[in-house]
């Protein structure tokens, strides 16, 4: 695609108003389940006291990963100086300002009183890691909405590998964030660990090369064009190395815990006795999302979509349970407020193993989310011009 011209979206228009009819009504039940929660309160959920982050919250945050890791194909143009995926670097910036969106308004209807979210933007701690992550998410809003522009006029165009390399170590910086929330939280055995924030960039970077190339593909059908089989070849090399690295670091980071005394138990409570977190680690994020994507892309010898295809399908079911062992594993598994002493069991659930069921109301609250990133993206490429083709 060395010679090519950036194009809206030509698709037929029933298709066009099917899908965005489709993801409007999505919408609207993400709000009317926000609406009804806010309106009756929490206990709706299936959340409670032990459990304050529930299946929103594993919505949001993946949607907030994924945002940092569709950037790649941009940070490889712009920062790398990889021509080949030139072309396809606006598309890539707009699906990361599009998930964050969508990740952050998820984050924002779940915590409850989503009208006191001016104190959180103009009071700080900034011993809170979640103060600094306002100023991350905001910052990788403008940086994106920059870039972007960069790369659309041509009369700053010049600045767009400036801009491109800042994106790229502000993404970076941003997904640390997101996983120091969790390292940080020394509260809860499952997390305090700086290990976390290595993970998560990892896995930013797999699932965000997936959700790029399902949305590509997609494009591609709508828009009636092929997709370089040069470019389907270097996206599978990086989804085998970026699927290497997830399974490297997700060994480092149960190992490193098994070292630690203290989470010794938490640890075994994961990978051997937690039963449904148990079978969540090992056959969903393990299983589907790790070793038979890698194994497929191995033994796979054919260059073809199909197969590539399947294996970001499965990677990102994979990546959903894995952020919701993290999630809801580690609050599941008791705190441990008096170590060395022996706790005894009372009305209020100490010491117990908590259990959780997500409700009708959060699915849909995350499913509408998730929807939004995807209409925004859908009225973007087809009213501004996003899309790479041939001239």
């Amino acid at each position: 695609m060395s010679e090519y011209t950036l194009q809206k979206l030509k698709t037929c228009r029933y298709a066009y108003w099917g899908i965005f009819l489709f993801l409007g009504f999505l919408i609207l039940l993400g709000i009317a389940s926000s609406a009804y929660m806010e309106h009756e309160g929490h206990y709706v959920t299936g959340m409670n006291n032990q459990i304050v982050w529930g299946l929103p919250h594993i919505f949001a945050v993946t949607l907030i990963v994924i945002a940092s890791g569709v950037l790649n194909i941009a940070s490889m143009s712009s920062a790398f100086n990889k021509k080949l995926y030139k072309p396809l670097a606006p598309l890539s910036a707009l699906f990361a300002i599009a998930f964050l969106i969508a990740g952050l308004i998820i984050l924002v209807l779940d915590l409850g009183r989503p009208d006191r979210l001016i104190v959180a933007m103009t009071t700080y701690n900034f011993k809170s890691i979640f103060a600094w992550n306002i100023f991350l998410y905001s910052g990788f809003f403008v940086i994106l909405s920059i870039y972007i522009w960069t790369m659309l006029d041509f009369n700053v165009s010049k600045y767009s590998s400036y801009v491109g390399k800042l994106a790229f170590g502000w993404r970076i910086i941003l997904t640390t964030g997101t996983g120091s929330i969790f390292g940080f939280l020394v509260a809860r055995e499952a997390y305090s660990t700086a290990v976390l924030a290595p993970l998560f960039i990892v896995m930013s970077l797999l699932y965000g090369t997936a959700v790029f190339y399902l949305l590509l593909r997609i494009i591609s059908k709508l828009q009636n064009i092929n997709i370089p089989d040069e470019i389907v070849t270097n996206i599978r090399r990086l989804m085998i190395i970026f699927l290497l690295a997830n399974i490297y670091f997700l060994i480092l980071y149960h190992i490193t815990n098994l070292y630690i005394s203290k989470q010794v138990a938490v640890t075994t409570f994961i990978l051997l006795e937690g039963g449904n977190y148990t079978t969540m680690f090992w056959l969903g994020q393990v299983g589907v999302g790790l070793l038979i994507p890698l194994l497929f892309e191995l033994t796979n010898k054919e260059n073809r979509n199909f197969p590539l295809t399947l294996t970001s399908i499965m990677t990102l079911i994979g990546g959903f349970f894995a952020v919701a062992v993290i999630i809801i594993g580690g609050q599941a598994f008791p705190l441990n407020i008096f170590p060395d002493h022996t706790i005894i069991s009372s009305s209020f659930f100490d010491n117990q193993i908590h259990s959780y069921s997500p409700s009708i109301f959060e699915f849909g609250l995350g499913i509408g989310g998730t929807s939004l990133a995807l209409i925004i993206i859908l009225v973007l490429i087809t009213n501004l011009k996003f899309i790479p083709t041939k001239k």
